[in-house]
C-alpha cells in the first residue's frame, strides 16, 4: 500500500496516465490519447515507477507490458478512478433529459438488432440529447467453448473500449454485473425454394453448402461440434463477418446458414428467405448485458444499463402482442 510520505507526492493525474498506458500498450499512442507530448508521458511514467517502485511497464518491439506489479494493481486503480470520477461528477447529478453523453455499447448485430430501436425510442422521448454507438463484436477465435468465446470482452470492458457489451454471455466475473435480457436459439435460413427448405433433414443440411459468420474467418463453430458429435461433418464454402452480409449473401445464392432465431424474423420477409429448424439438437443462448460492477457508480451508465433492459422487456411484449393477433386471425 501507498504509505503516508508516498500519498503526499500523488498525483491523480498519474493514475490516469497509468490506466491509458495499459490499455494502448504504447507509449506514443498514450500521449496521443491524452493530447500530451510523448516526452511529457515517459516524465509521468518516470514519477509513478519511482512512487510504487516497480519499473510497471517493460519495452518491447511493438510497444510495451505491463510487470505483474502493474497487471496486479490495474483492477485496484480502475476502481479508485471510477470512484474518483463519481464523486467529482456528482456536483451536478446526471439529467437524462438534459445530457449529451455518448455511450458505446458492444454486441453481435444479431443481437444488436434485437434491442436498437426500441432503445432509439426511449431515448428519443426520455434523453434526446444522448448519443450511442454501437460496436460489432463477435468471438475473435472459432472453435472454443461459449463460456470461453466471448471472455476477451470483459478485458474491452473494463480496458473502456465500450460502456455495456451485450452478448451471449454464461459467467461473468463477480466484479461485472450480468443481467440476462433474454433466451436465444438458432435457426436455418436459406432462400426461398431451396432444396433444404422443401425437406430440411439432417441428410440434407450436411450435403448443402454453409456460410458461417466468422469475425477472423475461421469456419468451425458450435454447429459443427453438435455435428462431430454425430459422426457428421458439412461444408463451410463461405464465411462473413457479421449476420447482416450473411443474411443478404443467403437470399441471393444457394448456401443456408444457422442464424439467430429473433434476428432471422425481423429480415426474413424484406430479404425472401425462409427459415427452418435446425435438424439436429443445439444449445440455447442467454443474451445478457454486462458492465464492471464499479463502473455502475456512474449514474450516467446505470440509467442506460436500465432503459436497456427496459427496452428489450418492451419488444418482447410488442413482439407477443403481435403473435397473439396473428393467432386470433387465423
Amino acid at each position: 500500500m501507498l504509505n503516508e510520505i508516498n500519498l503526499a507526492r500523488a498525483d491523480l493525474n498519474l493514475l490516469t496516465l497509468f490506466e491509458v498506458i495499459l490499455r494502448e500498450r504504447h507509449v506514443g499512442r498514450a500521449a496521443l490519447r491524452l493530447n500530451l507530448t510523448p516526452s511529457a508521458v515517459s516524465h509521468g511514467l518516470g514519477r509513478l515507477r519511482r512512487l510504487l517502485n516497480d519499473p510497471l511497464f517493460l519495452r518491447t518491439p511493438k510497444g510495451v507490458m505491463p510487470t505483474a506489479r502493474a497487471s496486479a494493481l490495474a483492477e485496484p486503480i480502475a476502481d479508485l478512478l471510477a470512484w474518483a470520477r463519481n464523486v467529482l461528477s456528482s456536483a451536478e447529478p446526471f439529467d437524462a433529459a438534459k445530457s449529451a453523453r455518448r455511450f458505446i455499447v458492444g454486441a453481435p448485430d444479431g443481437v444488436s438488432s434485437v434491442f436498437l430501436m426500441p432503445l432509439l425510442a426511449l431515448l428519443r422521448s426520455r434523453a434526446p440529447g444522448i448519443d450511442i454507438g454501437l460496436r460489432q463484436l463477435l468471438p475473435p477465435q472459432g472453435g472454443q467453448s461459449v463460456e470461453r468465446a466471448w471472455t476477451p470482452l470483459f478485458a474491452e470492458l473494463e480496458a473502456g473500449a465500450m460502456d455495456i457489451a451485450v452478448a451471449p454471455i454464461d459467467r461473468a466475473p463477480p466484479r461485472f454485473v450480468a443481467h440476462t435480457l433474454y433466451n436465444e436459439d438458432f435457426v436455418v435460413v436459406a432462400r426461398a425454394r431451396h432444396p433444404f427448405a422443401a425437406r430440411p433433414t439432417l441428410e440434407r443440411f450436411c450435403q448443402a453448402q454453409h456460410l458461417v459468420v466468422s469475425m477472423i474467418g475461421d469456419p468451425h463453430g458450435f454447429v459443427d461440434e453438435a455435428l462431430a458429435k454425430q459422426g457428421r461433418a458439412r461444408r463451410v464454402a463461405l464465411t462473413v463477418p457479421d449476420f447482416a452480409m450473411g443474411l443478404a449473401t443467403v437470399a441471393e445464392s444457394d448456401l443456408i446458414a444457422a442464424m439467430p432465431r429473433r434476428f432471422v424474423a425481423m429480415h426474413a420477409a424484406r430479404l425472401a428467405v425462409v427459415s427452418r429448424e435446425v435438424p439436429l439438437r443445439l444449445r440455447t443462448f442467454s443474451i445478457r448485458a454486462a458492465v464492471p460492477r464499479v463502473a455502475l457508480m456512474d449514474a450516467g451508465l446505470a440509467w442506460l444499463f436500465g432503459v436497456l433492459r427496459e427496452a428489450v422487456e418492451g419488444e418482447r411484449g410488442a413482439r407477443d402482442k403481435r403473435r397473439a393477433k396473428v393467432h386470433a386471425a387465423q
